[in-house]
């Protein structure tokens, strides 16, 4: 038996993108012997030509020893990274030249901010146009400044 080569305008079946199933399509588009696009014969969606997919076959397992595998590092909790943060700076603080907050005051990174819910904090970056981020006792919070 002689298989037909296959040339635009043709019908063949492929997974169909929109239609999500199996149907005829027509040959768009090919490059030498290749199928580039083509164009489903039900709801006439043209895609790219995805052909059939061989069957792997399961690659063999390889033994790992014990030696081999690095133990994995533990992730460490960003709330105890600000509450050690907030730890190593409260000693230095000095809460009378603490500014109090105002939304459309201009707070400086490293500045002592008083917030009448948060309490005492520390600018830790400002953020253009109007928003900084400061370090409480109770976490990072990022509220807005003028």
């Amino acid at each position: 038996m002689a298989t037909k080569k296959l040339a635009a305008g043709d019908c063949i079946e492929a997974r169909c993108t929109r239609c999500r199933a199996v149907l005829n399509h027509t040959i768009v588009a090919m490059v030498g012997e290749k199928i580039i696009r083509v164009e489903c014969n039900t709801c006439r969606g043209m895609h790219n030509y995805h052909g059939e997919k061989a069957a792997r076959e399961p690659a063999a397992r390889t033994a790992r020893t014990a030696a081999t595998a690095a133990p994995r590092k533990t992730r460490k909790d960003p709330a105890a990274a600000e509450r050690e943060e907030w730890e190593a700076l409260s000693p230095a603080m000095e809460p009378e030249r603490a500014l109090p907050y105002d939304m459309n005051g201009k707070f400086r990174v490293n500045s002592l901010v008083a917030h009448p819910v948060f309490g005492l904090g520390v600018v830790k970056a400002v953020a253009a146009p109007n928003k900084m981020q400061v370090l409480f006792q109770d976490g990072k919070k990022l509220l807005r400044c003028g």
